[in-house]
């Protein structure tokens, strides 16, 4: 009875354009008429398994994964530097190639001084306090925060998510409807739970591919020059990160190496000497930071 309470509330969060569909019955007399009201209830479902996973479904399996990278990491309390990120990572965001996702972009500071940022699927971005502070100026943040706006503008963690397991998910939804009362619940939130895992796994431990990554540097780079921001500041962001590489853990083990990624960028643009706009918003950062 416990689970499937649990499993009632988190599918009614998770999937809420399926669970309007869940109490649909048609009476009919007999186990004819039991096997067609099953058929009807099952099958929306199960030709839905072949679906991609919708913008709001992705939403809220980044709010899961984010609320299993904050298990590990704290939240930063102070607001200013809260709202400066936001305002920063809601001005590049709006010139990806995904300006607008389900509930939108939402920016936030770890309380960690590991170098590093995520991005959840959705639109929840986090960086820590101590990949701020190696910043040297708000470009460079910009920098940071456009190319992880680019993962979630490409979909790189919601696609982490395994296929076959996303299909087993929605077509055991389908199947609930012939075993309300057997072991399928618990079967469902443990499939939705791997989902999870997938995504995280792959945020937090082990990274995105080689080509996510070298994707979401070139995408950075045409955000931050329609943002107006310098688009060398990712070189001399690179720069600084290659040069307290000690092969640690946090960015250095979740991305390509700094190295091959900096040679890339220096490929495509160079960071020159600081014009006068961006002189004032060194100055904003690091009256902020």
């Amino acid at each position: 009875m416990r689970i499937q309470i649990r499993l009632l509330g988190l599918f009614a969060l998770v999937f809420p354009s399926l669970w309007g569909c869940a109490g649909m019955s048609v009476s009919m007399p007999g186990p004819v008429g039991a096997i067609t009201n099953i058929a009807m209830q099952t099958a929306p479902k199960v030709l839905q398994a072949a679906r991609p996973i919708s913008d709001s479904e992705e939403y809220y399996v980044g709010r899961a994964v984010a609320a299993r990278i904050l298990s590990t990491y704290v939240l930063y309390q102070e607001q200013p530097l809260t709202q400066y990120v936001n305002l920063v990572g809601q001005t590049v965001a709006r010139k990806s190639s995904r300006p607008y996702t389900s509930r939108g972009y939402h920016f936030a500071v770890l309380d960690t001084p590991e170098l590093n940022a995520f991005a959840c699927p959705g639109g929840i971005v986090f960086v820590t306090l101590g990949l701020i502070k190696a910043c040297g100026s708000e470009d460079q943040l910009a920098a940071v925060l456009a190319h992880e706006v680019s993962h979630v503008a490409h979909k790189d963690g919601i696609n982490s998510i395994s296929q076959a397991r996303w299909t087993q998910v929605l077509t055991t939804m389908g199947t609930e409807a012939a075993r309300q009362y057997g072991g399928v619940a618990g079967e469902l939130v443990s499939l939705f739970e791997g989902s999870i895992d997938d995504v995280f796994k792959t945020v937090v431990v082990n990274g995105y591919s080689r080509s996510a990554e070298e994707a979401a540097d070139a995408e950075a780079l045409t955000i931050l020059n329609g943002a107006g921001y310098s688009p060398g500041a990712l070189e001399g962001l690179l720069t600084k990160v290659a040069a307290s590489d000690k092969g640690g853990g946090g960015i250095f083990r979740t991305h390509p190496p700094t190295s091959e990624r900096l040679a890339a960028v220096k490929a495509k643009a160079t960071e020159g000497p600081p014009g006068e706009m961006e002189l004032l918003r060194a100055k904003r950062f690091r009256q902020v930071s």
